[in-house]
C-alpha cells in the first residue's frame, strides 16, 4: 500500500471525486473515497445539488455541491439541462481553482460531468471509472480528455479503438460486507434437501418478478415445492398479490419483503439468484460466487444490463433470460432442471467466482496513483492480450486470463 512521501509533490494534494446521481455511481466512489483515506490521501467529494453525498458514512471527507442535469424531455427542457450544466461548469472551474487537486475521478452520470470537464481544461489528471459493459454517455462526453479508464467489464461497448489505450481493468467495488463474504464456499443444494431462491429487482423490486415467479413455481411439482425457501424483494404495490399468490403454494419457507437490508448473509446463503443485471448487483453476485438467472432490465439506457448479462453468462456465471422470454413455463422449466442438476450450479458459482473480484476499490486507488506517477503501464488496454508482465496492472488485469479460462471449462461443465 502506496502512502504519501515528502518526495512527491502531489502527495499532499486532494484527490476529488465527481459522482452523483443513483448509488450504481455513488457506491463505488465512497468504496474509493474509503481506499485512499486508509493509503493517506486527501479526497474531496464533488456532486449536484441533488445528491444525498456518502451520506453518514464518511463525515469526514468534504463535500462540494454544483449544478448539473440530465438532458430533460423535448427542446425547453434539453435548453434547461444545458443551462445548468453550463452554470455547474463555471461552479466546476472555480472549484478546480480553490481546490488545486491532485487529479479528479469521474464515475458516469451526468453529475460528474462539469467537474471532469472543468478538470480536463485545467489540464488536471483525469480518470474515469465505467461501471457498466457499455461506455454511459456521461462517460462518452469525458473520455477523449480523460487519460485513464478504469473499468470493470472486458469489451467495453461504445469506447472508440483510439481511447482503448486508456483502459485499466479494475472491476467494480462491492460493499465491505459483501467483499467480506468472498470466501464463503458454495455449496450446490443436496437430493431431498432445502433449496434457497433469491429474488431480487433492483432497489425497487420488479413488478415482473412478483408475476412470473409465483406462476412459475406453482409449475413446480409438490415435493420440489415443499424443498423452496424463497426469500423475494417485490415493490409495495405488488407486495399483497405476489403473497395471496405464493402462500398457497407450500412452500418450505416464504420471506416477502420490499426491501433487504441483508443482502450480503442472503447473498452468500442462496444457491441460486434471481435477479437484474445491473452493475453492483453482478459485482456483487461474482465477488461472492452465486450462480443467477439475469432479466436485464429491457429500457435500461443503451440497452446496458443485457451487455452486462452477456459478460458473466459467456462466462458460465449466470443464465441470461431476457425479459420477452421470462415466462412462468421458461422459468418453471430452467428452475426444475438447475435443481435436478447440481453440479451445473456448482459450476456456476465457481465460473462467477473467478469472474469476480472483492478487491476492486484498491485496484482503482492503484491506478489513480499510478495515474499520478505518470506510469505508462496501466495505459495497456485489458483487452490486448498481451504475455508482456507489467508491474503497473491491477490484480484484476493479471489474472484476467485465469479467470477467464477457469470460466470457460465451468461453463463447459454447466452445459
Amino acid at each position: 500500500m502506496r502512502r504519501p512521501t515528502d518526495l512527491d509533490p502531489a502527495a499532499h494534494k486532494v484527490i476529488v471525486l465527481a459522482a452523483g446521481g443513483t448509488g450504481g455511481h455513488m457506491f463505488p466512489a465512497e468504496a474509493l473515497a474509503r481506499e485512499l483515506l486508509a493509503r493517506g490521501r486527501a479526497v474531496t467529494l464533488v456532486t449536484d445539488k441533488r445528491g444525498h453525498a456518502f451520506g453518514d458514512n464518511l463525515p469526514e471527507v468534504p463535500v462540494h455541491r454544483i449544478r448539473a442535469a440530465s438532458p430533460g424531455a423535448g427542446i425547453v427542457g434539453k435548453l434547461k439541462a444545458a443551462l445548468q450544466m453550463g452554470m455547474g461548469l463555471l461552479e466546476a472551474r472555480a472549484l478546480m481553482r480553490q481546490l488545486a487537486p491532485a487529479a479528479v475521478v469521474g464515475f458516469g452520470g451526468y453529475p460528474s460531468v462539469p467537474t471532469v470537464y472543468a478538470a480536463i481544461q485545467s489540464k488536471l489528471p483525469a480518470l474515469l471509472h465505467e461501471q457498466n459493459a457499455v461506455l454511459g454517455r456521461a462517460n462518452r462526453m469525458l473520455i477523449a480528455g480523460a487519460r485513464r479508464i478504469a473499468v470493470a467489464f472486458p469489451g467495453i461497448e461504445k469506447l472508440g479503438e483510439a481511447q482503448r489505450a486508456k483502459i485499466v481493468r479494475t472491476g467494480n467495488p462491492v460493499r465491505p460486507a459483501v467483499a467480506a463474504r468472498r470466501l464463503s464456499p458454495y455449496e450446490a443444494p443436496q437430493p431431498g434437501g432445502p433449496v434457497r431462491l433469491l429474488v431480487m429487482g433492483g432497489s425497487q423490486g420488479a413488478r415482473v418478478f412478483s408475476e412470473v415467479i409465483p406462476a412459475a413455481l406453482a409449475l413446480l411439482p409438490e415435493d420440489l415445492r415443499a424443498r423452496i425457501h424463497l426469500a423475494q424483494q417485490c415493490r409495495s404495490e405488488d407486495l399483497e398479490a405476489a403473497r395471496a399468490a405464493l402462500e398457497p403454494l407450500g412452500l418450505a419457507r416464504l420471506e416477502l419483503q420490499t426491501f433487504f437490508r441483508d443482502v450480503p448473509e442472503r447473498l452468500a446463503a442462496c444457491h441460486l439468484a434471481v435477479t437484474r443485471a445491473g452493475a453492483s448487483t453482478i459485482a456483487e453476485l461474482t465477488c461472492v460466487g452465486r450462480p443467477a438467472i439475469l432479466v436485464p432490465y429491457p429500457h435500461a439506457t443503451d440497452d446496458h444490463q443485457t451487455a452486462n448479462a452477456r459478460h458473466l453468462a459467456e462466462a458460465g456465471g449466470a443464465w441470461l433470460v431476457p425479459q420477452p422470454s421470462f415466462t412462468a413455463q421458461a422459468l418453471a422449466d430452467r428452475l426444475s432442471a438447475l435443481l435436478a442438476d447440481p453440479q451445473a450450479l456448482a459450476a456456476s458459482a465457481q465460473a462467477a467466482h473467478g469472474w469476480g473480484t472483492a478487491d476492486a476499490a484498491s485496484s482503482l486507488a492503484d491506478a489513480v496513483l499510478a495515474m499520478l506517477d505518470g506510469s505508462t503501464g496501466a495505459n495497456r488496454s485489458a483487452d490486448a492480450g498481451s504475455n508482456q508482465t507489467d508491474p503497473t496492472r491491477t490484480n484484476h488485469d493479471r489474472s484476467h486470463n485465469a479467470r477467464r479460462a477457469a470460466g470457460a471449462s465451468a461453463k463447459g461443465a454447466a452445459e
